[in-house]
């Protein structure tokens, strides 16, 4: 299928699929702010509250070029700023007025905070008895470890998963991408979207609750059940336990991902490699044998790759079907035509006049596409078009 085919029967008047749902974003970091930002980029109205002159996200290193951070012009895209202190009564009062006429609220503070400034769920629901309201936080908002604070690392740490990362024989290694954060964040815009289906429904709103904990297990392919269960996981680095081989392979000029699952893969491994003997012979033939030959099977592989360039490497793969890809870099990535195609950089003009190729949403629509229609705003910069006469004027520090 071409892109023009898929794309036939799209819509121009439309943001997204979630035009016209209203979305009030209350978060930090990154975690709410992802799931906002997901939003927006289907078509909700994303209006961001924060600090009036606040700094929230403004992480390094800075977009090139553009004298801003990566970190808070990624996640903040496709979203209106208005500035308000929910810690003050006026600010406070505006947010309530705001949340009457939204469909879903965001937040990511630790349990409680936003019940004592007077803008929690119990709140938000007596001004808008429908409202959605998603909390995030590290551990929930019941059970005994609510009040631990969490940092992404802090949890994938305590979630066990930090403990099945990276080499065999070294110490425990955390993701190199906010991995609980990115999670919950998913989690959490899988769960809003689920609530406000209900409310279509019933008209009845709720409390969605999303912890970066159960987002982690959730998504951890079933291992919680095998260690719950006396089957704990062990560690594997680059090589996995029920498909051998599958590894990265060392060439003249790089490195090579290969994985066989099937033994047809197999068999058209050992022809590539010079080795038919071994596509049906006893310690190979069969997945079962190769997992109880690994060390042998690993061994012939890394050997033949050694020495030859990854090109070569690719392009025998690739002639016997086997599933195999170069091990890139992200800026060799950025360079690729399949993600230039797939509108993974979109390049988006940031709000003090730069340009920089922010990376697009995953999710294609044939009938509504979504798309990076604006860049982060600066703090507060959209509260007199949001609230009109009714912004608050604080003193900038």
């Amino acid at each position: 299928m071409r892109r023009e085919e898929f794309y036939r029967e799209a819509r121009d008047d439309r943001d997204g699929p979630l035009h016209g749902l209203s979305v009030l974003d209350v978060t930090k970091v990154w975690s709410g702010p992802l799931t906002t930002s997901l939003l927006g980029d289907m078509g909700a109205d994303v209006v961001r509250v924060e600090l009036p002159y606040g700094r929230d996200g403004e992480v390094p290193p800075e977009i090139p070029g553009t004298g801003l951070s990566w970190f808070r012009e990624t996640v903040n895209r496709n979203k209106r700023s208005v500035g308000l202190d929910l810690r003050q009564p006026a600010g406070r009062e505006a947010f309530l007025g705001l949340v009457r006429e939204a469909d879903l609220v965001v937040e990511n503070y630790k349990p409680g905070t936003l019940d004592g400034w007077g803008v929690g769920y119990a709140d938000c629901r007596r001004v808008r008895p429908d409202i959605v309201f998603v909390s995030i936080t590290g551990w929930g908002q019941y059970g005994p470890d609510i009040d631990r604070p969490a940092y992404d690392p802090v949890v994938q740490a305590a979630s066990g998963w930090m403990s099945l990362n990276g080499d065999p024989a070294g110490r425990p290694v955390r993701a190199p991408t906010f991995l609980a954060d990115e999670l919950a964040g998913l989690h959490a815009a899988v769960g809003a979207l689920a609530a406000l289906a209900h409310r279509d429904r019933t008209g009845e709103g709720q409390h969605v609750d999303v912890a970066m904990l159960d987002s982690l297990l959730a998504s951890s392919c079933g291992l919680l059940t095998l260690a719950a269960t006396g089957a704990p996981p062990e560690r594997w680095g680059n090589q996995t336990d029920f498909a051998v081989p599958s590894n990265v392979y060392p060439c003249l000029d790089g490195e090579v991902y290969l994985s066989v699952a099937l033994d047809k893969h197999w068999r058209a491994l050992a022809e590539t490699i010079g080795r038919p003997d071994l596509a049906r012979a006893p310690g190979y033939g069969r997945g079962a044998q190769r997992r109880q030959n690994r060390v042998a099977v690993d061994g012939l592989v890394t050997d033949w790759c050694r020495t030859r360039t990854v090109g070569e490497v690719m392009a025998a793969f690739r002639a016997a079907r086997l599933v195999a890809e170069r091990v890139r870099t992200l800026t060799e990535v950025a360079a690729d035509p399949q993600v230039s195609e797939r509108d993974m950089l979109q390049p988006t003009v940031l709000h003090n006049g730069a340009t920089a190729p922010l990376t697009g949403p995953a999710v294609k629509f044939s009938r509504t596409p979504t798309r990076i229609r604006r860049g982060a705003s600066a703090a507060g910069a959209d509260s007199s078009d949001v609230l009109g006469d009714a912004a608050p004027r604080p003193d900038e520090p």
